[in-house]
């Protein structure tokens, strides 16, 4: 299967400044299991979209904080809205899904 994953506030506190968050460690354990299990993990997020600074300031910030926090994946994206609410037919409840592990 293949998972799409959003960043911020899902498997790390969407609170202040970016750099810094602590991250959700329970979380990225089981995101890591499903990629162990030979699952495709992709990260997604919207960071820097409001301020206009994109994808070129925060890709190296972002990859470093995956990289610090013991993320496995295989793809880094960054999407091309900034929603505060995301509708799909495939969408999964942040707290549903961990509440499985």
């Amino acid at each position: 299967m293949k998972y799409v994953i959003d960043i911020d506030g899902t498997i790390c506190e969407e609170v202040g400044e970016v750099i810094g968050r602590p991250p959700y460690k329970d979380r990225i354990e089981y995101i890591n299991k499903l990629y162990d299990d030979g699952h495709t993990i992709i990260y997604i997020t919207a960071r820097g979209l409001q301020s206009g600074r994109g994808e070129k300031h925060y890709r190296t910030i972002t990859e470093q904080q995956l990289k610090e926090w013991g993320c496995k994946y295989h793809e880094l994206t960054f999407k091309s809205h900034d929603a505060d609410v995301f509708i799909d037919d495939r969408a999964v409840n942040i707290e549903e899904f961990f509440e499985k592990s």
